[in-house]
């Protein structure tokens, strides 16, 4: 309601540890990720690296898994300094009576203070179109 947050959820028919190996996956990232696209290792520090399709600007993600939450954190920033400020989570089918072949997945991206909405906007927008992207090229990768 205050614009401090962002949220997009979709059905994947996909069962819910699938989804989850996706999303964890640092190359799949740079597949899905419209601010980090063409994802590459960047040292041995876990951190990732990949180039935004809105403006060029090379950016830095670290990927933090719980893997019995079904919850990922994605640390984004520039090449010394990452935070938790995107996450994933992923709810099992049945948790909402789904069958267990399908799952919810969410993506929710907080607002850092003093983000004007001329920035905001296009972010929200590209959680909305990456939230298919997931969903399309996770059930295509369960389809081979």
């Amino acid at each position: 309601m205050t614009g401090l947050s962002h949220c997009v959820t979709l059905r994947v028919d996909v069962a819910a540890d699938t989804a989850f190996r996706f999303l964890t996956n640092p190359l799949q990232l740079g597949r899905w990720s419209l601010g980090c696209f063409d994802t590459r290792a960047a040292g041995a520090s876990g951190r990732f690296t990949g180039v935004s399709l809105y403006d060029g600007a090379r950016g830095w993600v670290r990927i933090e898994a719980d893997s019995a939450r079904h919850i990922v954190d994605f640390h984004v920033g520039d090449a010394t300094s990452q935070v938790p400020r995107v996450s994933a989570r992923v709810i099992p089918g049945p948790v909402c009576d789904l069958p267990a072949t399908s799952c919810y997945v969410t993506l929710t991206a907080w607002r850092v203070d003093g983000m004007d909405q001329a920035r905001w906007s296009p972010l929200c927008a590209a959680h909305e179109a990456e939230i298919w992207l997931i969903k399309t090229q996770i059930e295509a990768a369960a389809d081979r």
